[in-house]
């Protein structure tokens, strides 16, 4: 008895004096890279550093106080290390910047992508401010998927769909580009939970015994059947490969955790094997793709394979501390600020910074997981899953296309790249795994003593009214 009522009065601290600490070092981080970019390149402190500074320490620690106010047992890990990407990123893109400006270039990315951080920063307070239980999404399943659908399709239409880097995943809103697959990929997360939560035990029946695992039955297959297709169309008409990847790793994930079945991944794999193979075979963008990341000095000269080749020699001139802030060349790299953000970090600050940076991410998905495992709800458990997966597969994407693990793709680096649709998705995102975690630590309600009593053999009785 003594150990039941131990575990019974067991509840998570709210540790939000640690998250506070925490964010200090990563301010520290954000502002120290920002100063160190200026004294490295100017050989001076940057001119705004007071009032770039004041503001990001308030952006941030506003968000502290709503988290500290209406999440109070969020987790307290995951706000300080995206504060401290973020803050990193900024530092990284006013570098790019700078080399930029000495050779013409007067565009001022670090300045607009502070702003985009701000506008994701208040997204992210109003997301906590108004959905004080996740759960409540749970009732917007088919909405979501829906929602998603046609934000996958609006790069697909005339006049407003463009087409960048052979990838069509843009669409112009007068002065703005914005990428609808990084809202779609929140609201797939969403319709995936939903919709697992009610068919998972339909899911999880096993169908043929094949080499000791069981396969699903055939009647079961048109969930991902659908997904496969939705991903292959991404692929052959949008000719987004990460995109691709992205959406049915997820999905295919997803059903993994809610119907503990390991057969889905055997028919997942050899679905998205015969699915690389088909666009390979049709898709020209496709087979370049996989012969520049084959044999990408046989088109340096060309200059298709210009950026991934200059990405490795960086982080090989960087070693293992780097050049340091201005002592390096990363501007050699058209997309240096975007989808080549990481091979500018490694050729300035070296392998360490990029491990560290790589640590960063495991931090968040783990803390995401951890989420996951304790939270007590099933459609909770699926959508922290879902988004600690997204995180995982965009960044594994990102950095094998970068260090050649992989073929290059067209997916940004959370936090770091440049770009508003991605940021601001991103801290929409944390802003749910903090919800979601919320809801998981919070001390479970206890049975005061004016609604229970006991009978005299001990028999627990709970009065009603």
């Amino acid at each position: 008895m003594a150990q039941q009522s131990t575990l019974m009065g067991f509840v998570h601290r709210r540790r939000r004096g640690a998250e506070l600490f925490l964010l200090v070092l990563a301010l520290v981080v954000g502002i120290g890279a920002y100063a160190a970019v200026g004294l490295g390149v100017q050989g001076k402190v940057p001119a705004d550093m007071l009032g770039y500074g004041g503001w990001l320490a308030a952006l941030l620690i506003g968000a502290h106080i709503v988290i500290r106010f209406v999440a109070p047992y969020a987790d307290p890990v995951l706000f300080p290390v995206v504060a401290a990407l973020n803050g990193l990123g900024l530092a990284v893109i006013h570098r790019i910047d700078l080399a930029k400006q000495a050779e013409g270039d007067a565009h001022d990315f670090a300045q607009q992508q502070l702003t985009w951080m701000t506008l994701g920063v208040i997204l992210f307070a109003l997301t906590l401010l108004v959905l004080r239980d996740h759960r409540v999404l749970q009732r917007f399943t088919y909405t979501s998927g829906l929602a998603a659908i046609v934000l996958l399709l609006l790069p697909l239409l005339p006049g407003i769909g463009a087409t960048i880097n052979g990838a069509r995943i843009w669409i112009h809103l007068g002065p703005f580009s914005l990428q609808p697959g990084e809202i779609a990929k929140v609201l797939l997360v969403i319709a995936f939970a939903g919709y697992l939560v009610l068919h998972r035990d339909a899911l999880a029946l096993a169908g043929r015994r094949v080499l000791f695992v069981d396969l699903p039955r055939g009647r079961d297959l048109g969930p991902i059947l659908a997904m496969w297709l939705v991903s292959l169309g991404i692929l052959v008409f949008q000719q987004d490969l990460g995109s691709s990847l992205l959406f049915f790793g997820l999905f295919l994930i997803m059903l993994y955790v809610a119907t503990e079945r390991p057969g889905w991944l055997v028919v997942g794999a050899l679905m998205f094997v015969g699915g690389a193979l088909l666009a390979y075979a049709a898709v020209p963008h496709v087979r370049i793709r996989f012969d520049i990341w084959l044999h990408p000095f046989d088109y340096y000269d060309s200059g298709q394979s210009y950026q991934p080749v200059e990405a490795k020699f960086g982080m090989g001139w960087g070693g293992l501390i780097g050049r340091g802030f201005g002592d390096g060349d990363p501007n050699r790299v058209p997309y240096a600020n975007s989808d080549f953000i990481l091979s500018s970090i490694g050729e300035e600050l070296g392998l360490t910074a990029v491990m560290a940076v790589l640590m960063m991410y495991g931090l968040i998905v783990e803390r995401a997981l951890r989420t996951a495992l304790i939270c007590r709800d099933g459609f909770g458990k699926l959508v922290a899953t879902g988004l600690a997966s997204a995180f995982a597969i965009q960044v594994f994407v990102v950095v094998g296309g970068v260090t050649g693990l992989i073929p290059l793709t067209g997916l940004t680096t959370p936090f770091l790249s440049y770009g508003g649709s991605s940021l601001i998705a991103n801290w929409v995102i944390i802003a749910l795994l903090l919800r979601i975690s919320d809801q998981a630590r919070r001390p479970m309600p206890t049975i005061s003593d004016d609604t229970a009593a006991f009978s005299q053999d001990d028999t627990q009785v709970v009065r009603i009214g």
